[in-house]
């Protein structure tokens, strides 16, 4: 069964889940030969280990509190706040509290 993506035009809620964090799912919210957008959820504790993405990417945390590691620097994210990195530069993620955060791949190259 393949996973629903939002079509062209359809609007796409990125509220906060406030107490709906625990029972939702990281999910893509679209994808295209140029970008993908996914929400990913993560629960306090977790950690992504270092990795890196094909493109370049915007990091936005949507509600609660991150530690994103890039760059040989962690630095704190809470709601609100975004960060870029160039493609392929790795990259890692621990969730200090419940947490939800949008992140934006670019695949296109540019001019």
């Amino acid at each position: 069964m393949a996973i629903a993506h939002a079509r062209p035009g359809e609007i796409i809620d990125i509220r906060p889940l406030k107490e709906e964090i625990a029972a939702t799912r990281t999910r893509t919210l679209f994808k295209t030969d140029a970008m993908e957008v996914i929400r990913l959820v993560l629960r306090a504790g977790k950690r992504i280990a270092e990795h890196k993405t094909p493109g370049e990417i915007m990091v936005q945390c949507l509600e609660g509190h991150v530690r994103f590691t890039a760059g040989g620097k962690t630095q704190e994210m809470t709601a609100g706040e975004m960060l870029y990195l160039s493609g392929a530069e790795p990259h890692a993620v621990d969730a200090v509290e419940d947490s939800s955060v949008l992140v934006t791949i670019l695949f296109c190259e540019g001019a």
